[in-house]
């Protein structure tokens, strides 16, 4: 699941992107990666909450779309509830998130 808004900050205005994760999910570390983080595989990690499902939370510049994956236990893994999907150079596909600001 994909939740956003969007938040004024001491910056101005950004989309707060929340990614979460069922507790069906067993691993025993996730992380969110994109091009918004360089595609650095370790920058950005889930915490497991007590229920055990898995979030995160990031700020990002309004009025984009994001490419992004998540890495489970070294494994690339999809999300189906991307805004969208492009096939990528490797064979697979990156997920897109959007953050138009809502009128």
């Amino acid at each position: 699941m994909i939740h956003k808004s969007v938040v004024q900050t001491s910056k101005g205005k950004v989309a707060r992107v929340t990614f979460s994760l069922p507790n069906s999910v067993w691993a025993d570390m996730i992380y969110l990666v994109g091009d918004f983080n360089g595609w650095n595989n370790t920058s950005h990690p889930f915490t497991a909450g007590r229920d055990g499902a898995w979030s995160i939370t990031v700020d990002l510049e309004l009025d984009r779309e994001y490419l992004f994956r998540y890495r489970r236990d070294g494994e690339w893994m999809n999300d189906n509830a991307a805004d969208g999907y492009v096939e990528n150079p490797y064979g697979s596909d990156n997920f897109i998130v959007v953050t138009h600001e809502e009128a």
